[in-house]
């Protein structure tokens, strides 16, 4: 025949490894290797042997774990392996050698470790493999002393132990323990194990005066916990519902976006916070009107439900130690509030909140930077402190460096970096963030934030004096806005003065026209939907800085302190 073995099996991995042609490859080699007698190798496992025939890139997951872990957490991790020296305590070596590195480097520590010994084929990665398993025992020990989920989910375990064993007292010992926790932390479905293994303890044991004083209230337990998982679940889907549609499009000014809003916070559970059937359900049912609130642009309703839920939040501190997460963002979500109704003192008390707090989780450190930082800057984007926050600039992203860039998004921090250069004069380094934000691949959902970025485009150009440059800017800036349904009359007139402003003769001129589309923009700038997107930047303050020929943030400063002449100066 014309195939011989070899030829037969050099054809067939060949045509893998084009993955266009595996379908034509395998059927050829099927008719083929029928013709010659030959039995063809199952494709599954040609693509196996293939794969383990081709260089892998070592994972860093190991690496990454032994990074993220904090001062704490390591000197626990040194304690727990203490009189462990499994695989030689090779791993102890190997867990100093990625704690030090600054950068992974798989080849460097295995010949570090192993020096001139040589080397089975998977022993290196049997050691690492073992490392990354002891980890996770420790942390999860760790966490059993920090975690009241992880101490519920330890007692019913020894709970089943006990009772597989026979210690049928002890198991009822150890149950009480877990339903006062279970109670004060409001696990509910811990709640509902609890109950369960109450009755199979006396059912096993043939208690029938246990379950004859016991098992109403058993019962009513059951159901309570029931229904109050369930109370909380409905609340969360509202919840979750509203959020996703505001968070894309947070300034969106369309006039159906309410209706949409309103059907989901009308269900019967929002009629009043007495619906709510436990703590946990009353925090969502305040975190769901909060949300609608500031979308419906009612900032006083906003505000007012923003204080009542970091009161309720802070009324049960217990539950602030097990999750942080919610309440970092009642505080983000007030300072907001604060902002818009220009309340700055309680701004500042919000930061100082969020700033005081100690992160549970690594999310919680990234929210903390985040939402602090962002606070930060748009309280002094209000107040005109455009050289304090251009200071704390380089301090966030050196910060926020430390954090995965896969979970962490610092380009977020770039749109509000533009108004303080503006603010600082720097319109050069206002046109790179600018441009960093807008080539930034998250920013693309985000079409009220792109269309904001289309006027300060346009602002800085004009302080820049870009004025050729500037014609087709401002078309393309129209044809965006038109695309997007965007072009509302505050943007069309702003754009209109640009347009009039570089085509003036000398500069009193374009102060008059700049004096003019302020003039024009007051009235639009005091309905709702756009006083929120005005504070993002303050376009009337620049607009004022042109027509009287001063900086912006001699304007902005001025501003501040004649709306609110008892705010202080940033501390």
């Amino acid at each position: 025949m014309l195939f011989s073995i070899w030829e037969y099996d050099n054809y067939l991995t060949i045509l893998w490894r084009i993955p266009c042609y595996w379908t034509f490859g395998l059927q050829t080699c099927k008719v083929f290797g029928n013709l010659a007698g030959l039995k063809p190798k199952c494709p599954v496992a040609w693509a196996y042997s293939l794969s383990n025939t081709m260089p892998r890139t070592p994972s860093d997951k190991l690496y990454q774990l032994i990074r993220a872990l904090t001062p704490m957490e390591k000197r626990y991790f040194k304690v727990f392996v203490r009189g462990k020296h499994g695989l030689d305590a090779r791993y102890l070596e190997l867990f100093d050698a990625m704690d030090e590195a600054a950068q992974f480097d798989d080849a460097k520590w295995r010949r570090k470790i192993y020096l001139n010994e040589p080397l089975e084929g998977k022993k290196y990665p049997e050691l690492k493999a073992y490392l990354y398993d002891l980890l996770l025992k420790c942390l999860q020990q760790f966490d059993e002393q920090h975690s009241v989920q992880f101490r519920l989910n330890h007692l019913l375990q020894s709970v089943a132990a006990l009772f597989k064993r026979g210690h049928y007292l002890d198991c009822r010992d150890l149950l009480a323990k877990a339903r006062k926790l279970a109670l004060e932390y409001e696990s509910f479905t811990h709640q509902l194990e609890i109950v369960r293994w109450e009755k199979q303890l006396a059912y096993t044991r043939m208690d029938i005066d246990f379950l004859h004083l016991h098992l109403e209230k058993l019962q009513s337990e059951e159901l309570r916990a029931m229904d109050q998982l369930q109370n909380a679940a409905e609340y969360r889907r509202a919840f979750f519902q509203v959020y996703t549609a505001i968070k894309k499009d947070p300034f969106q000014r369309s006039s159906d976006r309410i209706a949409r809003l309103n059907e989901w916070i009308s269900q019967g559970i929002f009629v009043s916070p007495d619906a709510a059937l436990s703590h946990t359900a009353r925090v969502l049912y305040y975190r769901t009107l909060s949300l609608y609130y500031h979308a419906a642009l009612e900032q006083d309703r906003f505000y007012e439900t923003g204080k009542i839920l970091i009161a309720l939040q802070e009324s049960k501190p217990h539950f602030l130690r097990e999750n942080l997460s919610d309440y970092i963002a009642a505080l983000s979500n007030q300072i907001l509030a604060c902002g818009l109704l220009r309340k700055y003192e309680e701004v500042r008390e919000c930061l100082e909140k969020i700033n005081g707090l100690q992160a549970i989780t690594e999310d919680d450190r990234r929210k903390i930077h985040r939402q602090y930082f962002s606070g930060f800057f748009a309280l002094c984007t209000y107040t005109g402190e455009f050289s304090e926050a251009r200071r704390e600039m380089e301090r966030c992203l050196r910060e926020a460096a430390r954090f995965d860039p896969g979970e962490y998004e610092t380009g977020s921090f770039y749109l509000q970096f533009v108004p303080i250069c503006i603010g600082c004069g720097d319109y050069g380094a206002a046109l790179d963030y600018l441009n960093h934000w807008l080539a930034h691949r998250r920013t693309v959902g985000r079409e009220d934030l792109q269309s904001l970025a289309r006027i300060l485009q346009l602002i800085i150009h004009f302080e820049l004096g870009n004025y050729l440059l500037l014609d087709s800017q401002l078309r393309t800036a129209t044809r965006f806005l038109k695309r997007k349904n965007r072009l509302h009359k505050l943007e069309q007139r702003f754009m209109q003065g640009i347009s009039e402003a570089i085509r003036q003769p000398d500069t009193r001129s374009g102060k008059e026209v700049f004096a003019q589309v302020k003039t024009d923009l007051l009235p639009l700038a005091s309905e709702p939907e756009t006083r929120a997107l005005l504070q993002t930047f303050d376009l009337l303050a620049w607009l004022d800085a042109k027509a009287g020929g001063q900086t912006f943030e001699t304007v902005v400063r001025k501003k501040y302190e004649q709306e609110s002449p008892l705010n202080s100066p940033l501390r």
